[in-house]
Formats: C-alpha cells, structure tokens, sequence
C-alpha cells in the first residue's frame, strides 16, 4: 500500500474519530460534559492541574486546580476536583475538629463569591478508618463520609471539647465541585480553599458520623411521567443512574428529585440509615440542600418533636443559597433505638420552572465505645512510660 492511501486512510480514521466523539460529546449530561472538558483541558495544560497544599498549626489547607465556569452549572453539574491528603505525616491520634470551604480568583487567589461553590465531600477508607481504631464490626455499615459542605454553609465548627478521631496519617478523599446559576456569559478560573481544623488534644471526646438523607420512591415504570399524584409520596428523580436506591419491597427510591413551582413538603423516613442500636446523643449536624429549600428538619415521630430544624435563607435577587443553620450542642440531644425519625424538607421554588432537590444531613454523635477504648489505650501508654 503506497503512503499517500496510508496517509488518506488514517486522515479519514482520525476524522471520523473526532466528528464521533464530538456528537457523543454533545449529547452528554452537564455533568459529564464538564468531566471530559476538564480532563481536557487539564491533561493539554490550558489550566492549572496541580492541588497546593500546606499544613500550619493543626490547620491543613488545600488549593484546587483551576476550575473553568463558561456557563451555568447547576448543583452537581459544575467542574470538580479531587484528592488524596494526609493531615499530618504521623501516625498518631488526632481529632478533626472544622471544616472550611471558599471560592477564590484562580489568578490572584484572592477570595471571590461563594456562590461558585457547589460542594465539598470529605471522605475516608472505612477499611483503614475503623480497623486502625479497633472497630472492625463497623467496616461497611455506613456510608464513609466524614461530611459535606456545600453552597450557604461553606464554614462549621464542631462544638468545643469534641472532634472525630482518626490517625494523622490516614488517607482523606477530598472532591470539591464548583457552580454557577446566574451567569450564562461567564468565562471564569476558579480555585476553591479548602481549610480541615484537627487538634492533638487527646482529651477530647470522640464523634461518629451518620449521614441522612430524603429518599422519595418513584415509578420504576415511568419515572419520568408527569404530573403525579400531589397526595402521593412520589417523585420525579432527575436521572435514576445516580442517587437511586432499592426500598426493599422491589421499588426504587431517589435522593435527587425534580421540584414543581410552588411550595411542597416532602417526608422521609431515615431509620435504616440512622442505625441507632441504643440511645445516642447528638452534638452537631451539618446540612446539605439545593436552592429553594427553605428548612430540613430531623424529626421524632414518636415523641412528636423536632430534634433540629435547620432553616435556610436563599438570595432574593438572584439563585442560590445565602446562610444554612447548623446544629452545634456541648450539651447534645438524645435520640433512641425505639422511636421513628424523618426528614422534612420544606422548598418554595419561585421559578417558573421544575428544579432539582436534595436534602442530607450529616450528624456527629458522642461515640462511648470509641472513648473507652482510647480512654483504655491512654492508661496502657502512661503505664509503659512509668
């Protein structure tokens, strides 16, 4: 085969490859277009790929890549970012204790609106986690997130004399994904701040974290017909690929639903999440929503209370959310093993048109059995050094 038919023939290969890639590109979710834009832009080096990070007096701070805004991203469409830390390089007891999230200009690194933030997950290697703290009979009961923080509460402490345990040395997956619903013409570089507070005070006492979330069951038939019945519990999940779980009884439920104009309250049992054995006591619970949420609230069927309302102020001129309450208590409130608990979500959607929903809290109870085995190592380590 002479060259120039080679040459033709691989000109129609690469052009046939590109044109492909191109119409599967386009027809790609938001989501998934700024993945592949991202990577793209990333590996050409037109942004800045790398995270900065530094620890400085039991503050560890990161700086994420460049994240490049060039129209509306919605809540969990923007470009996002993600990596492996370890706090301090020793392998020694710690207590995380704040978390911290903020947008800032990619070329000056000076801070910029917050409303770039979509959220920040910080998870963990429950494997490592839990067998590194003697807790093996937990590994896979929960889902390993240590918490999120998200757009209108980018900032919380956890309550003075508490943190969540962990070796300094173990691995932490930070993902930061940015945002941006009111800026169509928008041609941006953004960096988000990531700031993870942890004392060494080994006083303090020691927090598990649980993770709620609403779940609404769906048509697995139809999911996507519109209207449902407004007496119905249903609802339209934005895609079942993602946030879409098994009830039990074959049916399926979403955790990211579509929300009509107007306002409606949605209720959501959170028992099989919780997995309260016995009585535990609740000292701070952070809160992850969408805009036009209005308040989440943790609710005690059988006592008829609410345990915390978390109530949330969106921004009149514009989309987004402005200020989220969080629960902190030195104090702590009880919760039990024998009552029924619920997530109410309240939203006004002010639009004209559907908009997508989630609602999650992120609880930290005081963990006893943890503080007796750390307690019980303490004495042993003093006992050696006698």
């Amino acid at each position: 085969m002479k060259k120039s038919k080679i040459y033709n023939f691989l000109g129609v290969i690469i052009l046939s490859t590109v044109f492909t890639g191109t119409l599967i590109y386009f027809q790609l979710m938001p989501r998934h277009k700024a993945i592949v834009k991202s990577w793209v832009l990333n590996k050409t080096g037109l942004i800045d790929p790398n995270w900065r990070m530094q620890e400085n007096h039991e503050v560890f701070k990161m700086i994420s890549p460049d994240l490049y805004l060039d129209g509306i991203y919605k809540s969990m469409e923007g470009p996002k970012a993600g990596s492996m830390v370890q706090l301090t390089p020793k392998d020694e007891l710690i207590f995380v204790t704040g978390f911290e999230v903020k947008a800032l200009d990619a070329k000056n690194l000076k801070p910029i609106s917050n409303d770039f933030i979509c959220h920040t997950n910080i998870d963990f290697n429950d494997v490592k986690y839990y067998s590194g703290l003697g807790l093996n009979d937990r590994i896979g009961q929960q889902y390993p997130r240590m918490t999120s923080l998200s757009h209108g509460q980018e900032k919380f402490q956890l309550p003075k004399g508490f943190g969540i345990p962990m070796k300094g040395n173990d691995f932490l997956f930070v993902t930061t994904q940015s945002l941006n619903h009111n800026l169509p013409q928008i041609n941006q570089l953004v960096k988000h701040q990531v700031n993870i507070t942890y004392s060494s005070n080994l006083r303090l006492k020691p927090l598990m974290t649980r993770t709620i979330f609403v779940e609404l069951p769906y048509n697995i038939h139809n999911p996507f017909k519109e209207p449902i019945d407004p007496a119905s519990n249903q609802c339209i999940p934005v895609e079942t690929q993602n946030h879409s779980y098994p009830d039990g009884n074959g049916g399926m439920l979403s955790g990211h639903w579509v929300i009509p104009p107007g306002k409606k309250t949605y209720r959501s049992s959170v028992n099989s999440q919780l997995q309260i054995k016995d009585s535990m006591r609740l000292h701070a619970a952070s809160v992850h929503v969408h805009p036009f949420a209005t308040s989440l609230t943790l609710f005690d069927k059988t006592a008829e209370k609410v345990i915390f309302q978390s109530k949330i102020e969106n921004h009149k001129n514009r989309i987004g959310l402005k200020h989220i309450d969080f629960l902190s208590s030195e104090q702590g409130l009880m919760m039990y093993a024998q009552h029924d608990y619920e997530l109410i979500e309240e939203v006004n959607n002010t639009t004209q048109i559907n908009q997508d929903m989630m609602g999650s809290m992120f609880l930290f109870f005081y963990d006893p059995e943890l503080d007796a085995q750390l307690q019980k190592r303490q004495k042993e380590f003093h006992k050696k050094d006698l």
